[in-house]
């Protein structure tokens, strides 16, 4: 799979299409299609990768279907999600923030639930 097939997959399961990608990282119509035929530039991979929160490696298809890879799917839904939401409830960016800093607590306090109920068996 290509870098552009990925970024369709991937923009796919967030709920956004390859266009609104390309307007979130200003990059004009079109820009990734490119991507099919023309080997991507550094500068580009990496605005993606950020955006998903996902590896350049992945982008490229140098990583194999492993567990990390399962995280990092977990973790592009989770973003995914979080941008969904904000757009949706048309949050502005401080509410964002809150937003992210109520969800980080929450995660961390049921992980911390799960490994004490773990521990007792």
């Amino acid at each position: 799979m290509n870098p552009y097939e990925k970024i369709k997959e991937l923009t796919k399961q967030n709920g956004i299409s390859v266009r609104e990608l390309e307007k979130r990282l200003g990059y004009s119509n079109g820009y990734f299609s490119k991507w099919k035929n023309v080997s991507p530039n550094s500068d580009g991979l990496a605005k993606v990768a950020d955006y998903f929160g996902i590896s350049i490696d992945y982008l490229l298809g140098r990583k194999s279907n492993t567990a990390d890879e399962g995280k990092n799917e977990a973790a592009v839904q989770l973003g995914g999600l979080f941008r969904s939401v904000a757009k949706k409830e048309e949050l502005n960016d401080q509410e964002q923030q809150e937003l992210k800093e109520d969800l980080d607590w929450y995660m961390k306090e049921r992980a911390r639930l799960i490994k004490e109920r773990q521990k007792r068996g």
